[in-house]
């Protein structure tokens, strides 16, 4: 038989620093979509309230912190990280395990809003995309979830096939905007 190895999405690519950004894998514990049902929401917000101590997110928000974080993915629909949903939550909301879906990275430092400008059709600067701000969006040409955790620093998930791919653009970025500076 034969001995399987676990292995995280970004083994042996991360971590890199360029210049003062660095861009490193998170390991988010378990992720679980929430998709509530038909009238359903109010009442699984104050569930997830009650269990993990965050609200359901809004449109483009993220609830919680590191560790204990529900992040907007969609139309009706939140990535509970951290912690194992509640059972009760179940009750409220279609509950899907998404914990070996994603490739998680973090990037930070002075520059990585740039970094990502080369990437995102969005504007990331601070007074428009703050803390706790999330958004569905494609980076580069692959579809992505970018978050706001810091005044300098975002979470960016792709699907786990797609770490490689996440990890080189993300690198070829940071090359181009320190060789800039």
């Amino acid at each position: 038989m034969a001995d399987l190895i676990a292995k995280s999405p970004c083994e042996g690519l991360l971590p890199v620093t360029i210049g003062g950004i660095s861009l490193t894998e998170e390991q988010p514990g378990s992720m679980w979509a929430l998709a509530p049902f038909k009238g359903q929401e109010k009442a699984l917000g104050k569930a997830l309230e009650a269990a993990h101590g965050m609200a359901f997110p809004a449109v483009n928000r993220a609830t919680g912190k590191a560790g204990s974080r529900a992040v907007w993915f969609g139309r009706e629909m939140a990535l509970l990280m951290g912690p194992e949903p509640d059972a009760n939550l179940a009750e409220h909301a279609a509950l899907t395990d998404q914990s070996d879906a994603w490739a998680v990275v973090r990037l930070e430092g002075a520059g990585a809003e740039d970094v990502l400008a080369r990437l995102v059709p969005v504007d990331l600067r601070p007074h428009v995309f703050k803390r706790g701000h999330t958004v569905r969006t494609e980076l580069k040409h692959m579809m992505a979830s970018v978050t706001r955790t810091g005044p300098q620093a975002f979470q960016i998930m792709v699907f786990r096939s797609m770490a490689k791919t996440l990890v080189h653009d993300l690198k070829t970025a940071m090359e181009a905007v320190t060789a800039r500076g």
